[in-house]
């Protein structure tokens, strides 16, 4: 790949593509070269947007994908159409940004990370959490061992969701789930600072449809235990921590993009010693609302040649899945796809 703007096309023309448009708008290094959507309307409407007089709007999927000029799509359908569609976009020589989780299950994705590899093409998930700058600063100072050892986390993602049945977020067949949506979240931030879990187990409660509406999630990883939950029907504190045997560190507003982390250490006797306090910043800027970050991400490492990030690995991803696999099985909810 030259120097030149990665030429970026975005497959569907939904809430999160709009986010994900707002932010390619600010990443340095790269254009909206294309959209696509189920028809020509929409896409015009959102390349009136977000693009430039440069941007092609398509009135079909299949017409983007066509594009010789888009070198990289960012996949912003439904979970349920992730693996059809990421299929497409290899096929027509694409490389791939699929909007989390990656496909409904971890067979799936083993599958689309297999197409990948036979086509030669770049795959990653839209994990933009594990490319925030204050989450990789936290993840690396957890390592070095100065804010202790990390024995307990919390972590919940919860918000209501006031949709009609047919909305996605609702519709078991197109993987409506508190856990696929919000539950990954706090797998993930728990995953990337504790390490791979031991053992995992919820509980749930179950809409009359059979999707997970809340989930509360208990974990053991390497040397901590973890409280993980996610809600589609109350607010949450959207925050996170983690105990230590030297102190305490809170991850917010929103852990998983944070605009801050900060450790207080305890003393074994008089306890929190917040004069003591010490905050743990990022080392680059946050790009927009933090998916530029992941976005620089993938330019990066289509510059670089590679197929996959180091930032979010494709096992990392799969381990997530299959994670999320039993513990749907766990508490009953079951796919109609």
């Amino acid at each position: 790949m030259s120097d030149s703007e990665v030429a970026w096309g975005i497959l569907a023309t939904g809430k999160i593509a709009h986010t994900f448009a707002h932010d390619l708008a600010v990443t340095p290094g790269t254009r909206l070269a294309a959209v696509g959507s189920r028809t020509a309307d929409g896409a015009a409407a959102f390349a009136g947007v977000h693009g430039d007089d440069r941007t092609r709007a398509h009135g079909s999927y299949a017409a983007l994908l066509a594009d010789e000029e888009v070198e990289v799509v960012y996949i912003a359908t439904p979970h349920s159409f992730h693996l059809e569609n990421a299929r497409a976009a290899f096929a027509a020589g694409k490389h791939v940004l699929c909007e989390k989780p990656l496909a409904l299950n971890a067979d799936d994705a083993a599958a689309m990370i297999a197409l990948a590899a036979e086509h030669d093409r770049f795959l990653m998930e839209a994990m933009w959490t594990a490319c925030h700058p204050m989450v990789r600063a936290l993840r690396t100072a957890l390592g070095t061992g100065r804010f202790g050892t990390p024995r307990q986390l919390q972590a919940e993602l919860g918000f209501r969701v006031d949709a009609p049945a047919e909305d996605r977020m609702l519709d078991p067949s197109l993987g409506a789930s508190a856990l696929l949506d919000m539950g990954i979240y706090p797998l993930t931030f728990a995953h990337l600072m504790l390490g791979e879990a031991e053992a995992l187990t919820a509980t749930a409660t179950l809409s009359e449809r059979g999707v997970d509406l809340d989930i509360a999630i208990a974990g053991r990883y390497p040397g901590a235990v973890a409280a993980l939950g996610a809600s589609m029907t109350s607010w949450s504190s959207q925050r996170a921590a983690i105990a230590t045997d030297l102190g305490r560190i809170e991850v917010g507003t929103e852990f998983f993009h944070p605009d801050r982390a900060v450790f207080v250490p305890h003393d074994p006797s008089t306890g929190p010693q917040p004069e003591r306090a010490v905050t743990i910043a990022g080392e680059e800027p946050v790009i927009g609302l933090g998916y530029g970050n992941e976005i620089a991400e993938v330019s990066r490492c289509l510059r670089a040649g590679l197929r996959e990030s180091p930032l979010v690995p494709h096992a990392q991803t799969v381990t997530i899945l299959r994670q999320m696999d039993a513990l749907r099985a766990e508490v009953g909810v079951r796919f109609d796809v």
